[in-house]
């Protein structure tokens, strides 16, 4: 397949709705990191305010009982203040125990702990009874889910219906709340301030509060989160799925034949291939064909391009209701079906493409149609070692192409049939193709030769024309005939150019023999039918004998019986000009078509040659003889002069002197010669 058109087919299948779909994920899991540091920051900034709060009154009892301490003794109000229901121990800068005021629940040091608020970093002690909170070697406040659930469901295991495990979420502790109590938990923390100059510490017990009110705010910002990213995570769902579908939409339709209904070309290009490349199909054989519908566009004309296009969607349908799984049919433009076969033997692959031809020709009661396959196969690839291998670089259009180059040796033909690929094929393109480059430079540089061919008189066997005939000469190439690229030049249009060239080449020619004082005979000069959409081709060939100086009578323009097939008003009128600047006219092949005889009636010609054919196999043929005779005898009632061309043998020659036939070329007398060679016979 074409490089562009797989990277359409990729770009295509290209699944866009994915990439917005990771896209959205990274979105989400950013948002949720964000909105989770936001929630922990603001966790962190409810702990630090209220820790903050309960800080102030130990720094403030810490003062109380330094003053207390330097006043040496119990002061009025003071003792009670310090001996109120706040725990706290007084320990020098060893750890040791000085004071202690309440329950002792103070453990060991765990850290320093940041409060911004404060401006520095305070002491945090662990609680020995309640020890779920500590600082981390990190510098912030830790709380240990495991010992908070034991403390919990020590305190309530019945009602609370905490998880059974242990490493639970804190969020699942949530369910303990109450809404009739204000306070839901309270966690113990020791907080210490460095009196006597940092001799010694006042580490009070202080309780994080944790209220209803709050958890609730908690679990709002929580929910609203959950929701937030339910809600963005539906939306980019449905995008997704829709992208999806959207995209599948838009692949079967680029897939689809507008006409049939069916697969089009572009398909069978793609999956074809993909079938072909896999290894499972390496040891199997393929034929790749192109079917035409014949005459298709003259089906269309008697009826209507709705009706057409309605017979192709029952020929695809009838089509695929004949292959397997493994097997594929597309349309691929008006008439033309790429068909994807398995097989494996070419006899039974004929017989079954005959067989399939045979039902598609009775496809419609009313109608007999024709269908033609071109095939190329496609057989198993081997290494060097002839180990079977993946068909990895397989081209299916080229092998289509080689398909439609098989089915295209059929184009001249209606009838059905079915035609196989073979290199020669091949080398016919080529040689084509070599013609084509070189045809150009070849006429710049002359490598195209006139001979001649003369015409003798059968009753005095004297020379009394010629006809112009063209060979190739060329380094590369050699001699090459006129067979060989003639028909190519008709095809594809160079032939006006021969033309233009032979008849410049015979007036000069013809030029330089009278100048030599040669007796110069007639030469007849062809004339391609491709000319005479010119309006002034009869002005054309007047300009280019005129400036070789050749008088007229010199030069004999000779039309094929195909020519007068096509607008007749526009080559009388050619003709007719062509006759009134002094050039004979002739008709040559007459009898090779079917419209001779009325061409004869309307078109003003001045020789008729008859076609070689009537000279070819049995000279003696009663039939044959007749038709020549009263050929030549019409001619003569016209004013025509005659010329039997092809004539080989001598008792063709008596014959044709016989019935008044004026001149005869052929091998008989001469084959074609250069020009100096026919020099010498003038």
């Amino acid at each position: 397949m074409a490089r562009r058109q797989e990277k359409r087919i990729r770009k295509l299948k290209k699944n866009h709705a994915w990439i917005l779909f990771i896209i959205y994920t990274i979105m989400i899991f950013i948002a949720s990191v964000i909105v989770t540091a936001f929630v922990g920051i603001f966790a962190d900034y409810v702990i630090e305010g209220k820790l903050s709060a309960e800080y102030k009154s130990i720094e403030y009892m810490s003062k109380l009982y330094e003053k207390r301490e330097k006043l040496g003794g119990a002061i009025d109000g003071y003792d009670e203040m310090l001996n109120d229901e706040l725990d706290y121990v007084v320990r020098d800068k060893n750890g040791n125990d000085i004071f202690v005021n309440g329950n002792n629940t103070c453990s060991g040091y765990t850290g320093r702990f940041l409060f911004p608020s404060m401006g520095g970093m305070i002491s945090v002690y662990r609680d020995s009874e309640n020890g779920y909170v500590y600082v981390s070697e990190d510098g912030s406040l830790v709380i240990d889910k495991k010992a908070l659930f034991a403390e919990l469901r020590k305190i309530n295991p019945n009602d609370v219906g905490l998880p059974e495990d242990g490493d639970a979420d804190y969020d699942d502790a949530m369910t303990i709340i109450s809404l009739g109590q204000n306070v839901l938990m309270r966690i113990p923390v020791w907080m210490a301030v460095d009196i006597k100059d940092g001799e010694e510490q006042f580490i009070g017990k202080v309780n994080l509060d944790i209220s209803v009110y709050e958890v609730l705010i908690f679990i709002g910002m929580l929910f609203f989160l959950a929701v937030l990213a339910f809600v963005f995570f539906v939306i980019m769902l449905v995008g997704a799925i829709n992208g999806i579908l959207t995209q599948r939409r838009m692949f079967k339709v680029f897939f689809t034949d507008m006409v049939t209904n069916g697969h089009n070309w572009m398909w069978f290009l793609y999956r074809g291939e993909h079938l072909l490349r896999k290894w499972r199909n390496a040891k199997n054989t393929y034929a790749v064909v192109n079917l035409v519908f014949v005459k298709y566009r003259n089906y269309c004309v008697c009826h209507s391009i709705s009706d057409g296009e309605k017979m192709l969607k029952r020929v695809y349908e009838l089509i695929s209701k004949r292959l397997d799984g493994k097997e594929m049919i597309a349309h691929v433009s008006n008439s033309n079906f790429a068909i994807l076969l398995k097989y494996d033997d070419q006899d039974k692959l004929k017989m079954r493409l005959q067989s399939l031809i045979l039902e598609l020709e009775k496809i419609d009661s009313d109608h007999v149609f024709s269908f033609q396959a071109g095939v190329d196969t496609v057989g198993v690839w081997k290494n060097e070692n002839g180990r079977i291998v993946r068909r990895k670089n397989i081209d299916l259009e080229f092998e289509y192409n080689n398909a439609c180059t098989a089915r295209a040796t059929m184009a001249e033909s209606d009838d059905s049939g079915v035609t196989f690929f073979d290199e020669k094929l091949v080398e016919d393109q080529k040689w084509i193709d070599k013609v084509t480059e070189r045809q150009k430079f070849a006429l710049e540089h002359e490598e195209f030769v006139v001979y001649y061919q003369p015409k003798y008189d059968p009753n005095t066997d004297k020379l009394r024309g010629a006809e112009a005939l063209i060979r190739w000469q060329n380094d590369e190439m050699g001699f090459v005939p006129p067979g060989k690229f003639i028909p190519i030049f008709e095809k594809n249009g160079f032939i006006t150019n021969i033309d233009h060239y032979m008849l410049e080449h015979v007036a000069r020619d013809q030029k330089a023999w009278l100048d030599k004082g040669c007796k110069c005979v007639p030469i007849s000069v062809n004339v391609s039918r491709a000319h005479f959409i010119e309006s002034d081709l009869a002005e054309q060939i007047r300009d280019t004998v005129d400036a070789a100086g050749t008088p007229h009578e010199l030069v004999e323009i000779e039309l094929t019986e195909s020519a007068f097939f096509d607008d007749k008003k526009a080559l009388i009128s050619i003709i007719t000009r062509l006759k009134e600047y002094g050039f004979s006219v002739s008709m040559d092949d007459f009898g090779s078509g079917y419209s001779s005889l009325n061409s004869l009636k309307d078109m003003p010609l001045d020789v008729l040659k008859l076609d070689a054919e009537f000279f070819r196999g049995d000279t003696h043929g009663e039939r044959g003889e007749i038709v020549v005779s009263e050929a030549i005898k019409l001619a003569k009632s016209l004013n025509m002069r005659t010329v039997a061309e092809g004539v080989e043998v001598k008792e063709q020659v008596d014959f044709l002197a016989e019935q008044g036939c004026d001149m005869i070329q052929g091998y008989y007398y001469a084959k074609p010669m250069p020009k100096d060679e026919f020099e010498q016979r003038m």
